[in-house]
């Protein structure tokens, strides 16, 4: 499958209107779970280019952000997204974040934003990948923000979905979810298959480009 090239964009917009809702149908395409995962070369926070097939052997989890989102505030302002990054890292796994809300579009950052963010919420994922096009959200079938994905070490995708199982933006519902990417790790890290491999991702609507790029 031919990657993906998304370019960096640096352009400073306003802020869109906020749009919350539970994972909803969109018009893109959701890859295969068993099958390779679609290949992407994105240009990081940093400026660094990352390309999936150069993660081969590595474990990899994607995890869609918009840091305006209330879904995603509530995990990192109860620090699970952070907590759940070094937990990874710790065990090899590479983790990032894709920035893939439009130019223009509520959530979109700059790199210089990305980093700013990265510091303040004192986040640490491997890095911030800018997808502003929304091309790797596009390819992954990305619905919402958080929409969290493994990327098995043979570049398989073995499980799409929700990063727990309570879809609310409750800080307390937390310690009484299920976990499904930490368990879904521990299990590919393990040589195991993923017991739920495909749950209901939740969070606020991926803002895609309001016209094709």
């Amino acid at each position: 499958m031919s990657n993906l090239v998304v370019p960096r964009r640096s352009l400073l917009v306003g802020t869109a209107a906020l749009a919350v809702a539970p994972a909803t149908a969109f018009a893109t395409n959701s890859p295969d779970l068993g099958k390779p995962a679609p290949g992407f070369t994105v240009v990081d926070s940093n400026g660094k280019s990352w390309s999936l097939t150069d993660l081969k052997g590595k474990v990899v989890v994607l995890e869609t952000t918009n840091h305006d989102c209330p879904y995603v505030r509530k995990h990192y302002n109860a620090r699970n997204m952070q907590t759940q990054q070094r937990e990874a890292a710790a065990k090899g796994v590479v983790w990032l974040t894709l920035a893939s809300s439009a130019t223009g579009e509520q959530g979109y950052v700059t790199a210089q934003q990305a980093n700013d963010l990265t510091r303040s919420r004192d986040a640490q994922p491997a890095a911030v990948l800018l997808d502003p096009k929304s091309q790797v959200a596009r390819a992954y079938g990305a619905t919402v923000t958080p929409h969290m994905y493994i990327i098995d070490a043979n570049g398989m995708l073995v499980y799409k979905g929700g990063i727990d199982s309570i879809p609310s933006a409750d800080v307390a519902d937390i310690p009484k979810a299920k976990q499904y990417v930490r368990i879904g790790l521990d299990e590919v890290l393990t040589g195991k298959p993923v017991t739920d491999a495909s749950t209901r991702p939740y969070g606020c609507t991926l803002k895609y480009p309001r016209t094709s790029t």
